[in-house]
This record gives structure tokens, C-alpha cells and sequence, in this order.
């Protein structure tokens, strides 16, 4: 009957307050006796006789007095006196900072400090442990000086059965200089020797927020630099004895020729067997198309093949000299330039394809083709390394005049563009014929005039940017697709970092924790890739409903940042409406696109010498230069410039047409 409890003639008093027993353990009611309660019920004058006693019996405790030097009505928190951390008002969170970090401090300077001025510390500090501690013993340090007071040996109470106050016939005794490593106190207790909180057992104080927090980031650091360091390593161990790895986007107008010109030139190199050309050859003779035969080893769609435009971007790959290049035949038709991007997003070079026919090279460049679009596209991704093949100079009889006459109007503009003249080189070739494409020319006409490279020795000619494999992982998606095996696959481009198989990765903006399963280059199983390769992920740990086009794979430490609203400096083209404050507008960020609208015209500044010109403008116009602020509907992942070129990158469009393009300056958290 001791673990039960008498509810009927329980004795309540009418003044009983039961809000005081609110939260206390069950275990801490007593049992009250049916014939007699009051011995259970408190009485205040017998408190008090009996602390009165014990006072007296213990004269040679000497009461310390305060000198009270605050206003007439001070604070809990002024006075020294006892908080409670409900009056202090602080959130769930705030409240276990504040808790984690008194326990910390309760570790290193036990009860020599009244838990008021601990808490005034914290508070004054933001929760940072250290600050907080430097704070209390520079006071203490300062108090001890005004006061003279001698130094004397630390006392520790021993724990005992009765409650013990120590007695000291001396003046105060405060400790001074103390540091967390020096001294071990737990709350009164000898712990004797110091031997520092790595020798003692975990406990909460050690697993606290302020604590790990410190310990997270000099571990990140340290790790940081042996990734660094690994990865340069492991770099050099995979690929020191293989080919550089090169990725080239052909662009240019509609029709120019771009699936013939690379198809020709891999069936030349023997990358596609004859029995695949014969069979090519017999299925366009078919439908009245035998021209579009070799067009057919980069289309590979039935639509593609029966529109005969290219509409989604072709891969291939084949090796020169010196590298492994892998083609990205982008479609030149106006309604697939979100597919163009997506290609020339993924590209270290580009080849720009011209249709040297009368007529069709002045439709594609002066009459609002797509040459000029992608042109200054390409460049403003970042590619800075051109060849511009001028294809179907067969149907002008290898005229030079002609030649000439298509590259000057080029040289003007694309100097305009961004393109540097001793980075862009010009080649006259046929297609269709395979003229000047893997071998030297022979046509006679064209050997009169031309003493230059083939296309294939100009493509090796091209030189490989630097990858950033020590830098954080970042991946862009651009396919996402159920794979043979357990998981699904995503495909990519790795812009940052390297990835290997086994390792955890973060997928962004919905930061989801997955597994890498597997790790395949061109269709070739591999532990490791690094920046600059175009890979297939298998993940796993994570459902393919979470995973879309434009999300980002990143490290798990070292995060992308996600945002909706960031600054970027934009360069206008050519706009029919003025751009003004509010204007929407379609991004185009790697394979993502997202609805977004510009909230703020900050500045306009000089095209050459990016001087400013004027605050907050109310408009901007064509081929004009400007620092705006551009919120977008959903978050997504976006870099600086200065910090991922890759990722720092956006592109503007609307109905259609690429009305700016910009690089991010700024990331406004949200």
C-alpha cells in the first residue's frame, strides 16, 4: 500500500495553489495518512524557528553584503538575484543556448560567479561560450584589482550528507585567472588533478551547441585542406597518363549544316561502323532525304529525322592528337533555344557553323537569324575559345572573295561580342564532301588561297580550361531517369569538386541527403570524376519525385546557397520595351528555368569602362549596362560569379528572345 494513495480522505486546504506543483515528478507526492494530515502541510513559522536555529547555532558564518549601486528599482537580472528563465521572454532554442552555455561555464568557474551574471554574459554575447567566459574573468580580474584582495588557495567543498557552507574568517576569496583547460571543477566537487575535458567522460556540458559548434569548424578546415590535397592527388593518379577531356557545342542558324559537318567528320575518324552508314544511307534514300545521312549519326529521334532539324542536343565523341572530345551539337532552331543553352551551359569551346551559300548566310547573321543569338549566348556562358567553320563553301566554288567577305562581317561583331581575335580562328570546309575537315585540303581552288589547319587539327589546336576539382562539390542536373539497377540516375555536369562512389551529396534547393550508388563517364563505369566531366549519378537515399532538371548536386559541408532573390550586373541587347522596375522575365540558369521579375534598377553603368553612370535609373535600353535586383518565384541554387564562374551565370528572356544576359554579384539571404 506504500505505492498508493489514499485520493478519499485526502485533506485539501482551500487556499492550496495547485499551479505549484505543476511539472514536479509523481514520485514527489507523499502519502497522506487518513488520521492525521497536518503533519504534511506547511507550516512558515516553523520553517523560519528552524532556520533561525541553525543560524544560531553557526555564529562564525560571516554574511556577505552587497553594495547595491544600480537604479532605485533594479531587474532580477541587476540585483544578482535568482532569474527565472520564463521571465527573460527567449525562444525554445535561445532558452537551451542559454542553458548549454551556464552549464559550460558552471564546468570552468563552478559557484565563485552568481548565475545573474553568468546569464547577463550570455545574453550580452549571443550564446558564444568563450566571449562570455573572457568577459567574466576580465571583470574578475579587474574587481580584484580595486580590492587588493590576497591571493589564497581555492577551497572545495566536499560532498556531504547535510547541507555544508563553507566558513572562511578572511575577506573573499576570488579565484582568478582561470581558463577552461586548467582547471577542472564540476559544480563544488574535487575533481583533483586537472586532466581537462578530453579526459573526462562525455557528458551533456561536452556534447553542448557552443561547444561542437567550435569543434565543427576547425574539423571543417582541417578537412577542407585534405580534401584540397587528396583530390589534386587523385587527380593526377587518374588522369596524369590519359588525354585531356575537351567539350565543344556547335552553334549557328538553323540549316547551316551542324549535324552533317560533325557527322562527316566521325564517320571520316571511323567512330560510326559502315554497316550503320549503309543502313543511314538506305533509310533517307527512303523518304527523299539522302543529304541528311550523316546528319542521322547525331539525330537520332524519328521526329528529329523526319523534320530533319536537330531539336535536342546530340552527343557524341571521338580523339585527336592530344584530347578526348566530346561533341554537344546544339539545335539551331529559334523554338529549342532553351536546349541551346543547356548544351553551350555544359561547353569548355565552341564551333560556330556557317552556311557560306548566297543568301543564307546573310538570313542567318543580318535578318534576325539565330548566329548572332547564339554567338553572343555562348559568350556570355563563359565560353572565350571559337572556330568558325564556314561549311557549303563548295556551292560558292571555294571563292575566297566569299570567304572573306563572311568573315569580316563576322570578325566586327564578334569582337563586339566578347571574342578576342587571337581566339577565334576561321575555316573554310564542305561537309557534305568531308573537304578540309580530318585531312589537309585538296580541293585545287581552295589550296590557291588556304594555307591554314583542318578543322580536326584546329579543334586539338584549342586549349583545356583549368578545373577546380579542390574546390566543394557542384553538380547541375540536367536529365533525371529511372536507371537497370536499385536507385535512379541523374546526369550532369560536374562544375566543381569531384564525386566518387560511395560518397554523400546534398541535393539542392530541397537539401536532401542521398547516396552516390555508382559513377559513369560517356557510358563507362568509373569510381571518380572531376570538374569539367560530363557524368551519370546513380543515387539512392532519396526519391526521384524530389530530384528535377536544374537542381544541383552539392557537398554536404560546404553548401550551395539557395535564394530567391539575388543582384546581378546584366548586359541589355536588343529589347523592343524598355526594362523598368517590375519587369518579368524568364531565367535561364544551367538546364533550369524559372519565372522571375526584376524588383530594382540599382545603377547603369559605362558599357567600356564600367564606370557609373547614373543611380536608379528609370529605364534601361538597348545595349546598355546595368546592376539590378531580380527575385525569382521559386528558390533555387546560384553562386557568385567571383566565387563558381560556372554557376554565377544567368540569362534573360522574354517571349522567346534572350533580352540580357548578367553575372551574380550578390546573394540576398531569404
Amino acid at each position: 500500500m506504500a505505492r498508493h494513495r489514499n485520493v478519499r480522505n485526502r485533506s485539501y486546504s482551500d487556499d492550496y495553489d495547485y499551479d505549484d506543483v505543476y511539472g514536479h515528478s509523481v514520485e514527489e507526492d507523499s502519502c497522506l495518512s487518513p488520521n492525521d494530515s497536518s503533519q504534511w502541510l506547511f507550516d512558515r513559522t516553523r520553517n523560519s524557528q528552524a532556520i533561525a536555529h541553525f543560524l544560531d547555532s553557526h555564529d562564525d558564518i560571516q554574511e556577505e553584503v552587497e553594495e547595491d549601486t544600480s537604479m532605485s528599482s533594479p531587474s532580477a537580472l541587476q540585483r544578482g538575484e535568482s532569474i527565472d528563465l520564463r521571465s527573460l521572454d527567449l525562444s525554445e532554442e535561445d532558452e537551451a543556448k542559454l542553458m548549454s552555455c551556464l552549464d559550460e561555464l558552471r564546468n570552468v568557474l563552478g559557484d565563485t560567479v552568481s548565475e545573474s551574471v553568468l546569464i547577463k554574459s550570455v545574453l550580452h554575447h549571443k550564446f558564444d561560450f568563450n566571449k562570455a567566459l573572457d568577459d567574466i574573468l576580465n571583470s574578475k580580474s579587474k574587481e580584484n584589482t580595486k580590492t587588493e584582495v590576497p591571493k589564497l588557495p581555492l577551497v572545495v567543498i566536499e560532498p556531504a550528507k547535510a547541507p555544508v557552507i563553507a566558513t572562511v574568517n578572511t575577506p573573499k576569496v576570488i579565484v582568478q585567472n582561470l581558463e577552461p583547460k586548467t582547471l577542472g571543477i564540476i559544480k563544488g566537487f574535487k575533481v583533483g588533478k586537472d586532466e581537462g575535458p578530453s579526459s573526462r567522460p562525455g557528458t551533456p556540458r561536452e556534447q553542448s551547441p557552443c561547444t561542437e559548434r567550435s569543434k565543427e569548424q576547425s574539423t571543417e578546415k582541417v578537412k577542407a585542406k585534405e580534401n584540397k590535397a587528396s583530390a589534386l592527388s587523385q587527380y593526377t593518379k587518374e588522369r596524369a597518363l590519359d588525354k585531356e577531356h575537351l567539350y565543344i557545342v556547335v552553334i549557328g542558324h538553323v540549316d547551316a549544316g551542324k549535324s552533317t559537318l560533325m557527322g562527316r567528320l566521325l564517320c571520316d575518324l571511323g567512330e560510326v561502323s559502315q554497316k550503320t552508314l549503309h543502313k543511314y544511307e538506305q533509310e533517307s534514300k527512303k523518304i527523299g532525304k539522302q543529304s541528311f545521312m550523316y546528319a542521322w549519326v547525331l539525330d537520332e529521334t524519328g521526329e528529329e529525322r523526319v523534320r530533319g532539324i536537330t531539336m535536342d542536343v546530340g552527343r557524341a565523341q571521338f580523339e585527336t592528337k592530344t584530347k578526348k572530345v566530346v561533341i554537344l551539337d546544339a539545335p539551331g532552331h529559334a523554338d529549342f533555344i532553351p536546349n541551346m543553352i543547356t548544351g553551350a551551359g555544359q561547353a569548355d569551346v565552341a564551333l560556330l557553323v556557317i552556311d557560306a551559300t548566297r543568301g543564307e548566310f546573310e538570313s542567318g547573321f543580318d535578318f534576325g537569324g539565330q548566329t548572332r543569338e547564339h554567338a553572343l549566348l555562348v559568350r556570355s556562358l563563359g565560353v572565350s575559345q571559337l572556330a568558325v567553320a564556314v561549311n557549303k563553301l563548295d556551292t560558292s566554288n571555294w571563292s575566297q572573295e566569299r570567304f572573306d567577305e563572311i568573315t569580316k562581317k563576322l570578325k566586327a561583331f564578334l569582337k563586339q561580342a566578347g571574342f578576342k581575335d587571337s581566339d577565334v580562328t576561321y575555316v573554310p570546309c564542305s561537309g557534305l564532301n568531308g573537304e578540309n575537315l580530318v585531312k589537309p585540303p585538296s580541293e585545287p581552288e581552295l589550296l590557291k588561297w588556304y594555307k591554314g589547319l583542318c578543322l580536326l587539327d584546329v579543334i586539338d589546336k584549342f586549349s583545356v580550361p583549368d578545373r577546380p576539382i579542390s574546390k566543394p562539390l557542384r553538380m547541375s542536373i540536367n536529365d533525371v531517369f529511372k536507371g537497370t539497377g536499385s536507385g535512379f540516375c541523374v546526369a550532369g555536369r560536374i562544375e566543381n569538386g569531384m564525386i566518387s562512389k560511395g560518397d554523400k551529396v546534398i541535393v539542392c534547393p530541397t537539401k536532401e541527403a542521398a547516396d552516390v550508388r555508382g559513377v559513369s563517364i560517356n557510358d563507362m563505369s568509373s569510381n571518380v570524376a572531376f570538374a569539367g566531366d560530363q557524368v551519370i549519378v546513380t543515387l539512392s537515399g532519396v526519391d526521384m519525385q524530389n530530384v528535377s532538371v536544374g537542381y544541383i548536386l552539392s557537398d554536404p559541408v560546404q553548401q550551395v546557397p539557395v535564394t530567391t532573390r539575388f543582384e546581378a550586373r546584366i548586359v541589355v541587347f536588343n529589347v523592343k520595351v524598355p526594362i523598368t522596375k517590375g519587369y518579368p522575365i524568364l531565367i535561364h540558369y544551367q538546364s533550369l528555368v524559372e519565372s522571375a521579375h526584376i524588383v530594382k534598377l540599382k545603377a547603369q553603368l559605362n558599357k567600356t569602362t564600367g564606370e557609373l553612370v547614373k543611380k536608379k535609373p528609370r529605364v534601361l535600353g538597348n545595349n546598355s549596362v546595368a546592376v539590378v535586383e531580380i527575385e525569382v518565384s521559386k528558390p533555387i541554387c546560384i553562386e557568385k560569379y567571383k566565387d563558381v564562374k560556372e554557376l554565377g551565370r544567368v540569362m534573360l528572356r522574354v517571349a522567346g528572345v534572350t533580352i540580357a544576359a548578367g553575372l551574380v554579384t550578390d546573394i540576398m539571404s531569404t
